[in-house]
């Protein structure tokens, strides 16, 4: 999987980790993938949901270190 960009938002509250991940996919074309790391344990299904309603594809998402990390593909 090739990575366009890396967002991280570790040590950010919700809502702030949806929107730097939704400005950070506007810069973005469609068809690359956005690698999110977040801390906030509300960010798992946030992200998922908004991915959703959004239109684009989370590829992926894993927990390592009490880190959340998500593969975000544009739509």
């Amino acid at each position: 999987m090739e990575i366009t960009k890396v967002l991280d938002a570790k040590g950010l509250a919700c809502p702030m980790p949806i929107v730097k991940t939704k400005k950070a996919i506007n810069e973005l074309e469609v068809g690359q993938i956005l690698e999110v790391h977040a801390t906030d344990k509300g960010a798992k299904s946030d992200l998922a949901a908004w991915t959703k309603s959004g239109g684009h594809e989370l590829v992926k998402d894993t927990e390592e270190n009490e880190v959340l990390k998500f593969w975000i593909k544009k739509g």
